[in-house]
């Protein structure tokens, strides 16, 4: 999709009443996906199993 289709598509989700900050911030939710999602596609990912692992490590030792 192109980039002046995704911020007609997201203005048209957003309420009349949104503020520019509110554009901004889903814009970049919406570049943030897409990069991961490209990221992904490139063999760059990291395996669930590598997160949780890492995610369970810090807990354990409480790092923040």
């Amino acid at each position: 999709m192109q980039a002046k289709d995704t911020v007609r598509e997201l203005l048209d989700r957003l309420p009349d009443e949104c503020t520019l900050q509110d554009v901004l911030y889903h814009l970049y939710v919406i570049s943030e996906i897409n990069e991961g999602i490209r990221e992904l596609d490139e063999g760059r990912g990291i395996p669930h199993e590598q997160v949780e692992q890492e995610l369970r490590r810090k807990w354990r030792l409480g790092v923040g």
